[in-house]
């Protein structure tokens, strides 16, 4: 749904066949897997262990003798096969499914939208064509006081055809539209044969024909669905599968190498130390300190002072030239790393992506089946809520150390892992508590609580009967 709200202005009014859209939502469904996969194992794993509790059966299979860990080692194979799947998903399948699903939606987005035609006013939808219709009869579809300007010879409004009604027809696959016109003119200037009148401007002949029905064939093909070769999209990181990402990441981490290196030694070499000590002999330091071995060792400062004030002033003016073109250097030069960084940032994420699925699928299921087997509530009350609200933990700390890996605030490595980092603890300590048989999370052990410290509020309540 979010999708389509996205999106329902591109493909509103394109005409589009059910079967194209079925294939987008198609796309957009597979797409949409990373997300809902692990909230599926997590509300799964909840509601199954949770039935389980609260029919009783978990008390009955740990009275006969078996464990929890036990009992649940099925479902934690069953749960490690689905991360091994969600991984194949993640590299194989996934980057096709984005990539057709890109090149679809530039194909709708860039469509044009069907032809309609309103009341008084042009309608330019046909490249060839401007057509303008007075009155429209919605029940009939018949139109009244038909104008069409004829652009097809590229000479400007030369034809015009005028009729009294008319209609509008489709082929059924959708490829030519017909317009039929009843009792009309049609106005024709013969550009080719151009003349001049006495007054030395341009003449041409002119023609008028009379119909009872004419009827226009006019091709739809730039209203058709253009598919666009997927292979286009292979170049963006969602696109790509673990080995083409590797490729993309070592390049880049190269790149971004080598103009690190550059900047640092154009930095200190071109930029810090430009002028060796012995550059200074150019100027005219006094006689007694112009000697080779002192001018190595000269300081700068009292030398300076010492130069004449026309030779300060053009040291002065170069050096604040060179800053200049320096910090131009500099500025230009980080621009370009940094966007390197950007890029690479954005190849590594979608690499460790590959692997925060699957990892996302256990650490899910090791929150969702002891916390079932703690609280002892199935169906779709409880365990929706609970489900509803650690997915949303989840979601918020994903995408905030995405961000910080996109912006280069933390590696890329902790930014993808912090959402399992700090769940897994959480997932762990569950784990402990259900195979204790703790009560700790179960509702009915503070409902109970509370039930007794009411009867004793009544108990205290209750005086002694007056002897006689």
């Amino acid at each position: 749904m979010q999708f389509l709200w996205r999106y329902i202005e591109d493909l509103a009014g394109k005409g589009l066949n059910f079967s194209v859209i079925s294939e987008l939502m198609f796309y957009v469904a597979a797409s949409l897997v990373p997300m809902a996969l692990p909230l599926a194992i997590l509300l799964a794993s909840l509601m199954t262990m949770g039935n389980l509790g609260e029919n009783y059966e978990l008390t009955a299979m740990k009275a006969s003798g078996i464990s929890l860990p036990r009992i649940v080692a099925p479902l934690v194979i069953i749960s490690i096969i689905l991360a091994v799947l969600a991984f194949f998903f993640s590299n194989y399948v996934l980057p096709i499914s984005n990539k057709k699903m890109t090149s679809l939606l530039w194909d709708i987005t860039n469509q044009k939208p069907e032809l309609q035609i309103k009341e008084g006013v042009f309608n330019n939808g046909l490249s060839d064509y401007s057509i303008r219709v007075g009155k429209k009869d919605y029940k009939t579809n018949m139109l009244y006081q038909i104008k069409i300007y004829d652009h097809t010879k590229g000479k400007s409004n030369t034809a015009v055809y005028l009729s009294d009604s008319g209609y509008i027809t489709r082929t059924p696959d959708k490829k030519f539209l017909f317009i039929t016109m009843f009792s009309g003119f049609n106005y024709t200037e013969n550009v080719e044969q151009q003349g001049r009148n006495r007054f030395n401007q341009n003449t041409y002949p002119f023609r008028r024909d009379k119909f009872q029905k004419e009827i226009f064939r006019i091709p739809l093909d730039e209203f058709g669905l253009k598919r666009t070769d997927p292979n286009l999209f292979n170049n963006s990181q969602r696109m790509m599968s673990l080995r083409q990402l590797n490729h993309f990441v070592d390049s880049f981490q190269r790149e971004v190498h080598y103009l690190s290196l550059n900047l640092y030694n154009s930095i200190i070499s071109a930029n810090i130390i430009r002028y060796k000590p012995n550059d200074y002999r150019r100027y005219r330091f006094p006689k007694d300190t112009a000697k080779k071995d002192t001018v190595k060792y000269r300081n700068f400062e009292t030398a300076f002072n010492q130069l004449p004030v026309s030779e300060r002033n053009n040291i002065i003016n170069e050096a604040l030239s060179f800053a200049r073109d320096s910090k131009t250097s500099i500025t230009n030069s980080s621009l370009t790393l940094d966007d390197k960084q950007s890029r690479l940032h954005k190849y590594e994420i979608e690499w460790w992506r590959k692997f925060t699925l699957s990892a996302g699928c256990l650490i899910f299921f090791f929150i969702g089946a002891p916390l079932g087997a703690i609280i002892r509530k199935g169906g779709l009350g409880m365990p929706v809520v609970i489900s509803v609200l650690f997915f949303v933990l989840y979601y918020i700390i994903s995408i905030t150390g995405e961000k910080f890996a996109r912006e280069g605030m933390v590696t890329t490595a902790l930014g993808m892992w912090l959402s399992a980092i700090i769940l897994l603890p959480t997932g762990i300590f569950l784990t402990r508590k259900a195979a204790r048989d703790s009560t700790m999370l179960n509702i009915d052990t503070y409902v109970n609580f509370w039930k007794k410290l009411g009867k004793m509020g009544k108990r205290k309540q209750i005086t002694p009967t007056n002897q006689q």
